[in-house]
């Protein structure tokens, strides 16, 4: 067992990139892509900053989440640290699927007339309806939830034992990030995944048959435990590397663009396309992380309050949004007024019903998450 250790950087970015899912899951109602329930104008230009932010927005909070396994392995056991992720992870997402989100799959169903009835009549079709798309049993946004439990449970004997041994792959980890071009090393893994796995098996968020997610995310989740396990090399060098990230990120993401106006898919450019994707998200992952230590490594009474919130916000807001977006989805307001309308309502809606409700109520902490304690640990999903 060792000292608990905070690093306010990293709940900051927690916050910050939860924050951003809900703009994004917000996007998702005006782009072109599938979603659960869409707008009656779509707007092809706001694919591209929705582009920038796809491809490092979640790979992050994978990273994120395996730092934040280093410090809870600090003061747990494996037996501790797997009940806990039962509980932090297991519960909120058989609660979630149970109450949460099945108003998402039920204002679907309404906006396609693939159901007609109350919500209380569509109750009563999901225990003989199959899974989703086809049926109406789901896990949707929360799918998170599930990964991160597996990564847990599998990579936990493997993080007891890179924790207790002086192994050669942290040494040589720890010699390789010393130089800021070192810091890249971690994209040939991550390359050989969207190169090799990706074309043949399509992220489906399913859990089962979804290799090329269980792999890329799996990695990152390994990569941020093994980051913070070469203990203050890491964060001494991580200052040097943002000048470097930043310019091969503009770069990279400047050349995917390229790709995808100009070229046509073929096995070349996959594998042109899959190495460039990797640099890039990777870039930006080390940039926020530099910026953030610089910057953002202090508490405040907002962070504080904002912290423990995330994660009941992760829960609730997509549920919020589409339910507010099924009833302005054919009005003619344009997209500044939905948009405002949706975050704001999203923000609003959610905050109220925790600072309302589930602050209130201590029988639901455990359902949406939310530790005894929660002051005195480095904050994770």
């Amino acid at each position: 067992m060792g000292n608990k250790i905070r690093r306010y950087d990293l709940d900051w970015l927690r916050v910050i990139v939860f924050a951003l899912l809900i703009f994004y899951h917000v996007g998702m109602f005006f782009v072109p892509w599938d979603f659960h329930i869409k707008n009656n104008v779509i707007y092809d230009w706001l694919r591209w900053p929705m582009l920038f932010l796809n491809q490092w927005r979640l790979p992050i909070l994978f990273v994120i989440s395996g730092m934040g396994t280093y410090y809870a392995l600090s003061y747990r056991n494996l037996g501790q640290f797997s009940w806990e992720r039962f509980k932090r992870l297991g519960i909120p997402l058989v609660f979630g699927m149970l109450l949460i989100v099945p108003p998402q799959v039920y204002f679907e169903r309404l906006a396609y007339n693939q159901f007609t009835g109350s919500y209380l009549d569509y109750l009563t079709t999901i225990a003989y309806s199959g899974v989703y798309p086809e049926g109406n049993i789901s896990w949707h946004h929360l799918w998170f939830l599930p990964y991160l439990l597996l990564f847990s449970l599998v990579l936990g004997p493997l993080f007891i034992y890179l924790k207790r041994n002086n192994t050669k792959l942290v040494q040589w980890l720890s010699k390789k990030i010393t130089t800021p071009i070192g810091f890249y090393v971690f994209v040939i893994p991550l390359y050989f995944s969207e190169a090799l796995i990706e074309p043949f098996f399509p992220i489906t968020h399913g859990l089962i048959d979804d290799w090329f997610t269980i792999v890329s995310n799996g990695t990152l989740f390994l990569f941020g435990f093994l980051l913070i396990s070469t203990g203050n090399v890491y964060w001494q060098n991580l200052k040097r590397v943002k000048r470097l990230a930043l310019i091969t990120g503009c770069v990279a993401f400047a050349l995917q663009l390229g790709i995808w106006i100009f070229l046509e898919d073929s096995i070349y450019v996959h594998f042109t396309e899959a190495f460039i994707k990797v640099v890039n998200l990777w870039s930006w992952i080390l940039v926020l992380f530099a910026y953030a230590a610089q910057y953002l490594n202090k508490p405040s009474k907002m962070l504080a309050y904002a912290n423990r919130a995330v994660y009941p916000f992760y829960i609730l807001h997509q549920t919020v949004m589409i339910g507010i977006a099924y009833y302005i989805m054919d009005l003619n307001w344009g997209f500044i007024p939905k948009f405002l309308v949706l975050v704001g309502g999203t923000f609003g809606v959610c905050w109220l019903i925790y600072d309302l409700i589930i602050l209130k109520i201590p029988l639901l902490h455990p359902l949406f998450g939310l530790k005894k304690n929660a002051s005195t640990k480095q904050a994770d999903i």
